[in-house]
């Protein structure tokens, strides 16, 4: 009698599996398909998904970073090292090009996270994007569990989040008229722990700062900000030296760190798997504006 083995995929395996089948569709049904690519760990994991998606040819379109000037320097380094290991075309859209043409406006607080909206949609026109692969995940916020995994935008670059598409058995609908596009979120179904795990699996090398060191910071409403050119001290207030890490990579006017001592990837792992705050809840100061400041920027076309 013949015995035959259970054949089981593992949960790390069956996320890899949804991702990669996602992005061949993207290039099988759209014409000029980009991956926003910031130098933070979600959009590292998808770039190490593009490589395995297409291997053994090279990753078949661009990267774009919405480059709001305000940034740390580890992570451009990385990202720039990254792109041209890879041979990759990286296109930057600027916020502070933007601000000297005209295009948008310096706000008063000095905070550049609301206006790089209308650079992004910008960089979409003038490039003809009409799919962009972006790193949200559903656990990160309210408004990203509302989106589908093909999320559609219309000619304005807009989101209605009661007019989405249904996606049943895995059927993605590309269908778009020229000037509308298509947000693709592979990671829709991945959680901050998984994306830890595939990181140690695939060995994946990140930017320092996702690991813990020693750095000047002040503690303001209970999160601790990065002493630096974007942020100063206020009269009252004084900077400390303390360990942390960033569980989360944004402007570095608007990011904060974590007291952590987790400086190899299996202690980040167990750190994050003892936690009970999303990374953008205990570090993104853009998220407290307002209950819905995530969804009214989405509406608008942040990404």
């Amino acid at each position: 009698m013949s015995q035959t083995k259970d054949y089981r995929v593992s949960h790390l395996d069956a996320l890899e599996a949804e991702s990669i089948f996602v992005m061949r569709e993207v290039m099988a049904e759209f014409e000029r398909p980009v991956l926003l690519f910031s130098g933070g760990k979600d959009s590292i994991v998808m770039l190490r998904l593009a490589e395995k998606a297409f291997a053994p040819g090279r990753i078949p379109f661009p990267v774009m970073h919405v480059d709001t000037g305000h940034n740390f320097p580890e992570v451009l380094e990385y990202r720039d090292r990254r792109v041209a290991a890879l041979g990759l075309n990286l296109v930057i859209a600027s916020v502070q090009e933007a601000i000297d043409t005209g295009l948008v406006r310096e706000l008063p607080d000095g905070t550049r996270n609301r206006i790089q909206t209308p650079v992004l949609l910008a960089a979409v026109e003038k490039y003809r994007f009409d799919a962009l692969f972006g790193g949200a995940r559903r656990d990160e916020e309210k408004a990203r569990a509302k989106e589908r995994m093909f999320s559609f935008r219309d000619e304005f670059g807009q989101w209605d989040p009661k007019n989405q598409r249904p996606e049943l058995w895995a059927l993605y609908n590309g269908k778009h008229h020229p000037g509308e596009s298509i947000r693709v979120f592979p990671l829709s179904n991945w959680t901050e722990l998984d994306v830890w795990h595939y990181i140690a699996k695939e060995r994946v090398e990140l930017p320092g700062i996702y690991y813990a060191h020693d750095r000047e910071v002040v503690e303001r409403g209970g999160m601790f900000y990065a002493v630096n050119e974007f942020i100063r001290l206020r009269d009252g207030e004084t900077s400390q030296v303390r360990r942390v890490r960033y569980r989360t990579v944004g402007d570095a006017s608007q990011t904060a760190a974590v007291l952590s001592e987790a400086d190899t990837v299996e202690k980040v792992i167990d750190e994050v798997a003892a936690t009970r705050i999303t990374e953008r809840g205990a570090t993104r100061g853009d998220d407290k504006v307002s209950e819905a400041a995530m969804e009214d920027r989405k509406r608008e076309g942040y990404f």
